[in-house]
Parts: C-alpha cells; sequence; structure tokens
C-alpha cells in the first residue's frame, strides 16, 4: 500500500486543520491507519489510530477532545480533523500502517512499515 499525506499549513492558535490520508495499491479499509507527528527536538508521538473492521478509535492524551480520527472508505482515504490547534501541535504530521500494525489503546504504538511523505503543520499567530 502507498500512503499520501496531505493538508498541512499555517494555522493560527484556535483554528483547524483537516489531514488527509490517501492510500493506493490496497484498500485502506483492512489495515489499522495510525497518524504520528515528528516535532524539532521531540520524538516521534502516536497521535491518533482508527482500527480495522470496528473502526475504533484510540488518541493520545495530548490531542483527545480536539482531533478526530475517520475514515472515507468511498475515497480510500482517512482523515485526522484537528480544531482548537495550539503552537505546541506544530509538527511534521505522518500517516503509516502495514498488514500487521494493531492500535493501541496505549497509544505507545509500534513503528509501521508503510508511510506517507509527511505534511507540514505549523500553529502560530
Amino acid at each position: 500500500v502507498q500512503l499520501q499525506a496531505s493538508g498541512g499549513g499555517l494555522v493560527q492558535p484556535g483554528g483547524s486543520l483537516r489531514l488527509s490520508c490517501a492510500g493506493s495499491g490496497s484498500t485502506l479499509e483492512y489495515y489499522d491507519i495510525a497518524w504520528f507527528r515528528k516535532a524539532p527536538g521531540k520524538e516521534r508521538e502516536g497521535v491518533s489510530c482508527v482500527s480495522r473492521r470496528a473502526g475504533t478509535t484510540y488518541y493520545a492524551d495530548s490531542v483527545k477532545g480536539r482531533f478526530t480520527i475517520s475514515r472515507d472508505n468511498t475515497k480510500n482515504t482517512v482523515h485526522l480533523q484537528m480544531n482548537n490547534l495550539k503552537p505546541e501541535d506544530t509538527a511534521v504530521y505522518y500517516c503509516a500502517t502495514d498488514p500487521v500494525f494493531f492500535c493501541r489503546d496505549t497509544m505507545e504504538l509500534p513503528t509501521p512499515d508503510y508511510w506517507g511523505q509527511g505534511t507540514h503543520v505549523t500553529v502560530s499567530s
């Protein structure tokens, strides 16, 4: 499966962005899909994850109540709606998966094999 992330940009604190992860070569609904982010000087963080089949969603504590992950199976895409953005959300965001990657409720996620190219999110006034 190939993944392509898009939707990043510059937004003011309190603003919103919607990231998209488009799949090709395979059907994303058969995979658990995660969003990760990497900020300068910080470790990579698992932000959100959605499971195959049941579509259970998981979020890091830092984004709970502000971010929503969802699937659009008609477009073979997974979205990450980000509301009430904060400067500390600034990072490069990646979507990722592989056939044996599974979401975890702790959000301590293993490293998947397939990654999108990343999309930059900057939250600044």
